[in-house]
């Protein structure tokens, strides 16, 4: 499937942030198996919440002080009593669950992809 070309200006919409995740809970009210995240995305943009369904890949203990790359500026989205803030992104393995996107070095905390 081909997705429609978009712009530049359309591009630089999306703000694309590194951010270390500080806190990991478990989810248990949401649908599927997920995680609710505090990540620090440095002093401009501060600590945001994330619900990430990630558990079948990583353990809290192997995401807490991981960073990942995440949608700041989307809307945030009631999911049950939990507010997500921002999209923490990835890519699905061929089974279907999510491999987080990341960095290979550690950058400050808020940096933006460019």
């Amino acid at each position: 499937m081909e997705t429609p070309a978009l712009t530049w200006t359309e591009f630089e919409r999306v703000d694309l942030r590194v951010g270390t995740i500080r806190e990991v809970h478990p989810f248990p009210e949401a649908r599927r198996p997920a995680y609710q995240l505090l990540i620090d995305f440095g002093p401009e943009i501060g600590l945001k919440k994330s619900s990430a369904q990630i558990t079948h890949h990583y353990t809290p203990a192997t995401l807490l002080g991981r960073q990942v790359v995440a949608v700041v500026n989307f809307p945030p989205k009631q999911i049950g009593k939990f507010r997500s803030e921002v999209l923490v992104t990835g890519f699905a393995d061929a089974d279907g669950h999510i491999v987080l996107a990341g960095v290979p070095g550690a950058v400050p905390n808020g940096s933006r992809l460019i």
